[in-house]
């Protein structure tokens, strides 16, 4: 756990490829993947406006999930940035739960302006890197019905998962609520 952030809940990979990187974890018999194609998100990136783009998939291994993103848009962001140094992809951020993300990304600078946000979706997600040790950057999400409801799909799907019967699987929000539907 860590002492300023709390118990990680996600490990988030950037990476060049999501289909190589899901089969990457599925050889290693985690899954099954839950696919997600994310087009005009609106987020901050060092405070300037963007509509993310991106493909990310999400599995569970016990309560640890794994997160793995490809940009796929030509706004900047912190996964292509990631990308830019570290081609072949990685460990680009751990995430937290919270329950107010301004609130917690405050707390982390009550003592001076340690932490600085790189990326964000409005109240939803915060991405904080440190100021003098930057690096694996810090996901604060927080709580609410639809990440109960999205996660939950995904943790469920785990749980009862074989390792073989359908390893990869499609989260829809089409509807304005996480659904699962069959990957084609």
């Amino acid at each position: 756990m860590s002492v300023l952030f709390g118990d990680v809940v996600q490990q988030g990979y950037a990476v060049p490829d999501v289909d190589a990187a899901i089969s990457h974890w599925i050889a290693r018999g985690v899954g099954p993947f839950y696919v997600a194609d994310i087009d005009g998100m609106e987020g901050e990136y060092y405070g300037e406006p963007i509509l993310s783009k991106m493909r990310a998939a999400f599995a569970y291994s016990g309560d640890q999930q794994i997160e793995v993103i490809q940009p796929t848009g030509t706004n900047p962001n912190i996964y292509a940035d990631f990308l830019k140094d570290h081609p072949q992809g990685g460990l680009q951020h751990l995430a937290v739960w919270v329950d107010d993300v301004n609130e917690a990304f405050a707390q982390l600078n009550k003592d001076g302006e340690r932490f600085r946000i790189c990326q964000r979706y409005g109240d939803a997600h915060i991405y904080a890197d440190h100021r003098t040790e930057p690096g694996v950057m810090m996901q604060m999400m927080a709580r609410s019905d639809f990440y109960d409801i999205f996660f939950g799909i995904v943790k469920a799907g785990a749980e009862g998962w074989d390792g073989k019967t359908d390893p990869v699987r499609v989260i829809d929000f089409s509807s304005g609520k996480p659904e699962e539907k069959p990957y084609s």
